[in-house]
């Protein structure tokens, strides 16, 4: 995989195609993307806390139009926590999400504060906890469209992965394709593209849901990630391929009776093995009925 080109973090906006413009964060690495159009701008994904999220408000306000409209991808916090900010700085524009993660975004948003709670050193902790959760209010199960007037933005649910509520949002006439955390370019355990396999992800469905991700790109799409630096089409292709192997494996290690304890040992894996416990966990428990053997002896 070839490397990106360099976008700075914390820097404010930058152009990546006409009328889009991606700011990188330090924090999580995280990306938040501005889409303009003659109704002004479509927002996706809102940073990890209300004060995270005032300034990126502020680094878009250089941009033309007003915010009319924002999309979060899936439902963790550090993509859905600066949700009440927009409402309360652009007279609340409707935001968009896939149904099943704005039905878990109070939730899941209510784990992650006690989690910062326990964690007294960590530098964001009162933010985080001071942040008050607002989930999408204009939800969808399959599709739907933004209308900014001159253009329109296609929001596209491809089935789940990350998580079980991943959107991607897809700008035609620019060829991009914002992939939310369904697509990862950014470090994790010393390895640049590692996926986030957390506890709530569906590692069986991921690789099909990449296959209608793909679908959607041409050879120059623009892609970019939710975190990290825009990725091409090819390294996308070939993440899915990283992806369907780690499928592919947890289906095999289970037929041959293998405990979940003793999977990732069993086997060898195109990712750190350290960052596939939850997909391993998830994967033997989403394996349909008669797939899997007893324990071997």
């Amino acid at each position: 995989m070839a490397d990106p080109a360099p976008i700075p973090h914390d820097a404010g906006f930058v152009e990546i195609a006409d009328r889009c413009w991606l700011a990188r964060h330090v924090w999580f690495d995280v990306n938040v993307v501005a889409v303009g159009g003659e109704r002004g701008l479509l927002v996706v994904d809102t940073h990890a806390s209300e004060r995270a999220a005032s300034r990126v408000v502020g680094h878009l306000r250089p941009l033309p139009g007003e915010v009319v409209a924002v999309v979060n991808t899936h439902e963790h916090f550090d993509h859905t926590f600066g949700n009440v900010t927009f409402i309360e700085q652009f007279d609340a524009p409707p935001i968009y999400a896939h149904e099943t993660a704005a039905d878990r975004t109070v939730d899941a948003g209510e784990r992650i504060k006690r989690l910062y709670e326990d964690d007294l050193e960590d530098p964001h902790r009162e933010e985080v906890q001071d942040t008050r959760i607002v989930p999408a209010t204009h939800t969808f199960s399959s599709v739907a469209v933004v209308d900014l007037g001159d253009r329109m933005v296609e929001l596209v649910h491809p089935g789940r992965g990350h998580t079980g509520g991943d959107v991607v949002v897809r700008v035609p006439d620019a060829d991009v394709l914002l992939a939310g955390d369904l697509v990862e370019e950014s470090v994790r355990s010393g390895a640049r593209g590692v996926p986030g396999y957390g506890d709530d992800c569906f590692p069986l469905e991921w690789p099909a849901s990449l296959d209608l991700l793909v679908g959607l790109l041409t050879p120059r799409s623009v892609i970019v990630p939710g975190h990290g630096l825009p990725v091409s089409r090819d390294f996308v292709e070939e993440q899915r391929t990283a992806i369907g192997v780690v499928a592919q494996t947890i289906s095999d290690v289970a037929s041959r009776g293998v405990p979940a304890d003793d999977a990732l040992d069993s086997a060898e894996w195109p990712f750190p093995k350290e960052e596939l416990v939850h997909a391993v966990r998830r994967g033997y428990a989403q394996l349909p009925h008669g797939a899997r053997r007893l324990p071997l002896a």
